[in-house]
């Protein structure tokens, strides 16, 4: 299954932040959190829930949309002390590394916070998964048939 597109600059910046989030390894999230001076309590909108999604596809990648099938994922929201809300919705079954996500995502909408998360975690992980999907491509890159191309002898 192809993975989804990484942020783009064209994107929000907590639209960004969250993807990158989504698919952070749960100890880079919870080194960042370590990090973090004065974290405050939080409550659980919605504790960390397992559950299905379907996911969609496209006839030749841009025709009809068709169900591909189900997927699972991870959600949780929290709430900060001030009333600031996070979220995080995740591919696979990660409860902690949902609440870890979106206690981070209402810590990055702290102006105060922000920068320091950003560059301690946000920016690492993007350059890291912007490298992982270059690799990847490549790698299927180096595998392409262009049946186009091919002629039939005889």
């Amino acid at each position: 299954m192809p993975e989804a597109p990484l942020p783009s600059p064209e994107r929000s910046e907590r639209q960004r932040w969250m993807a990158v989030l989504a698919r952070a390894p749960e100890a880079s999230l919870a080194a960042a959190l370590a990090a973090e001076p004065d974290l405050p309590a939080f409550t659980h909108l919605r504790r960390p829930e397992i559950g299905m999604a379907m996911t969609r596809g496209r006839a030749g990648g841009t025709g009809i949309p068709f169900n591909l099938g189900e997927m699972t994922v991870t959600r949780c929201a929290v709430q900060l002390p001030d009333g600031t809300q996070g979220h995080a919705y995740l591919a696979g079954r990660a409860p902690r590394r949902a609440e870890l996500a979106a206690l981070l995502d209402a810590l990055l909408q702290a102006p105060s916070r922000r920068p320091r998360l950003m560059a301690a975690l946000v920016e690492p992980e993007a350059a890291r998964l912007a490298e992982a999907r270059t690799l990847s491509l490549r790698k299927a890159a180096a595998t392409r048939v262009d049946f186009f191309a091919m002629v039939r002898m005889g």
